[in-house]
């Protein structure tokens, strides 16, 4: 669908290559947009600002005596069935959460951590970096 929505902001082709429309655009690839949507009930969920049911099945990693112990980083639950437990939001929201750039994940505001996180993952989908 957002192939389609690109091309047809840009009248375009069926068969037209998609990935220079969606940079113009600014609009992130699919696998990307899941991943920021996720990062984003991540942080809610790190201020309490998410559904308590989200908030609830997730939990601040506890690293006494590591550096990274100051950190706002969460617990991976262990999977026993890697078909059904790794898709669970315990398990990706943490690892996407724990992924970001620390300078992403302590963002004052849920508007500046967007940016930012968007920064991001625009970035290292397309290989692109702001002049």
């Amino acid at each position: 669908m957002l192939n389609a929505a690109a091309r047809l902001i840009y009248r375009r082709r069926k068969f037209d290559h998609v990935s220079p429309l969606l940079k113009e655009l600014h609009w992130l690839r699919l696998p990307e947009h899941i991943t920021f949507r996720l990062a984003v009930l991540a942080y809610r969920c790190q201020h309490n600002t998410a559904p308590r049911y989200l908030t609830a099945q997730l939990h601040q990693a506890s690293n006494i005596g590591l550096r990274s112990s100051s950190s706002a980083m969460f617990d991976v639950p262990r999977i026993e069935h890697v078909t059904i437990g790794g898709h669970a939001f315990s398990s990706t929201a943490a690892r996407v959460w724990n992924s970001l750039p620390m300078a992403v994940q302590s963002s004052e505001t849920l508007y500046i951590f967007r940016c930012f996180l968007k920064t991001e993952l625009f970035e290292g989908s397309y290989n692109w970096h702001c002049a």
